[in-house]
């Protein structure tokens, strides 16, 4: 199984290569229900994961110059801020049992897996609609609504802690609405705040006394970014709209999935 989980690995790498995001919709799921990770110490190494796989991404766009720094600061200080909070006071604050209803225990690790579930339904939507706001300006000038980027970074930091998911299906929509950011910009921007705000959170993990399997870690991350160098030379021969499209029915299918699993066939103690 931890071979399958491995190859996996790489589709990981993949999707963020094509779409700039999914990465973390995937990591979570293979790193509980085919390596057996606990869902709470996965929502951590999926941060590294993202991260680190993100980071190379978004490094490949900055010297193609499509990384908007000015907006990585403004969008990312208070991401990273959220997130780096969240994995260090708010996810160790949750309870193991967080109610009980009849027979059916909701425990922490339950909770973060149906929450993270319900993010994935909201990311396959996002990808399955057709993108109507392509047609921004590749040269027009960057506009800034301040406080709403702001908010957005402090929520999406928030639900990253909550979940390990790196946002990019919140991020990058939220950039091309609200600073009137082209999508290729957007994209590799998004790269780079996903990359910076997921780090910062390992880190939070790591001061609150995380036990961390490197090995395992490293080995996924490794072929993470093998997979992001074939990502992006496939998205140039394959249509990006078509494969993010079925990979949004894929990503429904699997949170539709999560949630039955967790509510009607729990693993024995809430994994």
């Amino acid at each position: 199984m931890e071979i399958i989980g491995l190859i996996l690995a790489a589709v990981v790498g993949i999707s963020l290569g094509l779409i700039g995001s999914g990465g973390s919709i995937l990591t979570v799921p293979i790193l509980v229900y085919i390596m057996g990770v606990d869902p709470v110490v996965a929502t951590a190494y999926s941060l590294f994961i993202v991260g680190a796989t993100s980071l190379v991404g978004g490094i490949q766009s900055a010297v193609q110059k499509k990384v908007d720094f000015k907006t990585v600061l403004i969008f990312g200080i208070p991401s990273i801020a959220a997130v780096y909070a969240t994995r260090l006071w708010l996810v160790p604050f949750i309870p193991q049992e967080v109610f009980t209803i009849g027979t059916f225990v909701l425990t922490k690790a339950i909770a973060l897996m149906l929450l993270f579930a319900v993010v994935m339904i909201l990311a396959s939507v996002s990808m399955i609609r057709p993108s109507k706001n392509t047609l921004v300006e590749e040269d027009s000038v960057l506009k800034y609504n301040y406080p709403i980027i702001l908010l957005e970074g402090l929520g999406v930091g928030m639900l990253t802690g909550l979940v390990g998911a790196g946002g990019g299906f919140l991020i990058i929509p939220a950039l091309v609405l609200l600073a009137k950011m082209p999508m290729k910009l957007a994209v590799g921007t998004s790269l780079f705040i996903i990359a910076v705000k997921s780090l910062f959170g390992f880190v939070g993990d790591l001061q609150g006394g995380q036990v961390i399997d490197w090995r395992l870690l490293g080995l996924f991350t490794a072929l993470a970014i093998v997979g992001i160098f074939i990502g992006i030379y496939l998205s140039k021969k394959i249509s990006s709209d078509k494969l993010k499209t079925s990979f949004g029915w894929f990503v429904l299918v699997m949170g539709v999935y999560i949630i039955i699993k967790e509510i009607f066939f729990p693993a024995v103690g809430g994994h």
